[in-house]
């Protein structure tokens, strides 16, 4: 790439979150809509259908809010993101200009 390497989009980095979300929500909507179903009988939707309920309003639900999350995350001012850069950088080595007093000194 011109001008050097770049990493994702927030976009595409909202994606990403409301991804993973889902697919949480979906394996927790899963486990508990089970349990419930278990629990309480199907009701009168049946089984698939309340389990399907279960899992798409759990994936939806996680999905918003770990996409929103992610964005909030990675959206940061330029300013934090310079300090963030300088404290990262390599360290300066000085040369040894002073030289510590020991105890021995101390005493003299």
């Amino acid at each position: 790439m011109p001008g050097g390497g770049h990493g994702p989009s927030t976009f595409d980095k909202m994606k990403m979150g409301g991804m993973m979300g889902g697919s949480v929500g979906l394996i927790i909507g899963f486990i508990f809509g089970f349990t419930n179903i278990v629990r309480f009988g199907p009701g009168p939707n049946g089984m698939l259908r309340t389990l399907g309920q279960y899992m798409v309003g759990s994936a939806a639900t996680f999905g918003f809010f770990m996409s929103i999350g992610t964005a909030i995350r990675t959206d940061s001012s330029p300013i934090i993101t310079a300090a963030f850069a300088r404290t990262h950088g390599r360290p300066i080595i000085l040369p040894r200009q002073h030289q510590f007093p020991t105890a021995r000194d101390e005493k003299n």
